[in-house]
């Protein structure tokens, strides 16, 4: 074969089609599916996250717990100070409000320390 020959086979061959992509019915699910997956993670996460932000934002707005504050006096504990403060109330409720709003890792004080007290203890009870 000469190499006019091949020249000319190369001319009159069809030009290479051409085709689109055509996605099956199972192409198309996973498609779907691989692009909805973070579309999914991101309203989940914004639910997740919304409900704490509204958390939040209630009790920065008017639902703000009202305290008033004590000084603790050498040798004084919690206990000690919700029979003084709350004598109507139960001590240990008192002890874990006390804790939870001061955010203290246990019961011990120390003289001098300002302490916060809610009141619901101090309003006359």
């Amino acid at each position: 074969m000469s190499t006019i020959a091949i020249a000319d086979l190369q001319r009159t061959s069809a030009p290479a089609v051409r085709t689109r992509l055509r996605l099956t019915r199972r192409g198309r699910i996973v498609f779907t599916t691989l692009a909805a997956v973070p579309l999914l993670i991101v309203v989940a996460l914004a639910v997740l996250n919304g409900g704490q932000a509204s958390a939040g934002d209630s009790s920065a707005g008017g639902a703000r717990t009202h305290f008033e504050t004590v000084t603790i006096q050498p040798g004084e504990t919690l206990w000690q100070l919700a029979e003084d403060t709350a004598p109507n109330a139960d001590p240990r409720d008192f002890v874990q409000d006390v804790v939870s709003l001061n955010a203290l890792d246990g019961s011990a004080l120390q003289a001098g320390e300002q302490i916060a007290i809610p009141t619901k203890y101090t309003s006359g009870q």
